[in-house]
């Protein structure tokens, strides 16, 4: 049986989403929130590079997982993950790109729209 995430600011993240997922009808949300919920070995971990080579310039993305800063980007994206290596938030920051935390991205007026769930 699983328990859900032991992490409180994770706990709280989920249940905020699940709340504007089901207050705001966005099945993005509700995704997130689910695939929060997963235990920490089934989540996902990108490296720039693969967010470098499947996005376009100005593209929304959502990590539910970790970012690790392996590759560069050499195009402007906003990055929202649960957690970032140091190193990526330093690359992240020289490409003029912006790396937000999801609950920052969930604190905007977001349906889903020109988001994608990245992973």
């Amino acid at each position: 049986m699983r328990t859900g995430p032991i992490n409180e600011q994770l706990k709280s993240l989920t249940e905020d989403l699940k709340n504007k997922g089901h207050k705001d009808s966005s099945k993005l949300l509700l995704r997130l929130a689910n695939d929060l919920r997963k235990p920490t070995r089934q989540r996902r971990v990108v490296n720039l590079s693969k967010i470098n080579r499947y996005t376009k310039d100005g593209e929304t993305i959502v990590v539910p997982g970790k970012v690790l800063a392996t590759g560069e980007l050499d195009h402007v994206v906003t990055i929202a993950a649960w957690q970032f290596s140091e190193q990526a938030i330093d690359k992240i920051e020289k490409s003029k790109s912006k790396a937000l935390q999801i609950s920052e991205l969930i604190n905007d007026d977001i349906k889903g729209k020109r988001v994608r769930i990245f992973g």
